[in-house]
């Protein structure tokens, strides 16, 4: 059974899941003497992006890496890493270290990741695991050896880099965070759909650790 969280509005909603990624971010470093993060681009995540960059946790001890990204300079505006550093790294997480996701050594140092936040698409991808991308099926792999891969998808412009399903799945914690009525009934559909090459979203919404669903009106 999903387990959905439910705010008032998305400001609240922000502060929310903020908050709890914050206090598991703490309690990783607490245990391990670090922690270690993988958050989505897009519009959807800025405020919470924005709300957990002001906690005050030993960021210099977090590592962050994306969910995915769009193969474009790091400063062009559909870039999700220029999103971070106006959002999460504008605060006190800027002493954070960022992990790109075509550093594939870097990256599979991080994992298991501690926490992964994700979002969702009305087409129910998550990350960039688009149905119909050209690697799709080798993205959803439980034996994908790659960390990430990049894919190409009818729908998106530009090539993109993803994390793969060993990694979402394996993260400690998962949530997904969604506004809007559209994207509540496109959560119905993908728990109604077969599998997760029509419904990529699907393979967090019921992997070993199911994703926690973060949504506002």
């Amino acid at each position: 059974m999903t387990r959905i969280v439910e705010a008032a509005d998305r400001d609240a909603l922000a502060g929310l899941l903020a908050g709890e990624v914050a206090a598991l971010l703490e309690a990783a470093i607490r245990g391990t003497g670090r922690a270690t993060l993988a958050v989505p681009g897009g519009t959807t995540p800025a405020a919470f992006l924005s709300a957990l960059g002001g906690h005050a946790l030993d960021w210099g001890a977090v590592a962050v890496t994306l969910t995915d990204e769009r193969c474009v300079p790091a400063d062009h505006p559909r870039s999700n890493r220029r999103l971070l550093d106006e959002t999460l790294f504008a605060g006190p997480a800027r002493a954070a270290r960022f992990v790109a996701l075509d550093d594939l050594q870097a990256l599979s140092a991080l994992l298991p990741l501690d926490t992964c936040v994700l979002g969702m698409g009305e087409d129910l991808h998550t990350a960039s695991l688009f149905p119909g991308a050209d690697r799709l099926d080798e993205a959803l792999s439980a034996d994908c050896a790659a960390p990430a891969l990049r894919l190409r998808a009818p729908c998106a412009p530009e090539e993109r880099i993803t994390l793969t399903a060993p990694v979402l799945t394996g993260a400690g914690r998962c949530f997904v965070l969604i506004h809007g009525a559209e994207k509540r009934a496109a959560l119905g559909r993908a728990q109604a759909a077969v599998g997760p090459a029509d419904a990529p979203v699907r393979l967090v919404l019921n992997g070993p650790n199911p994703a926690t669903v973060c949504w506002a009106p």
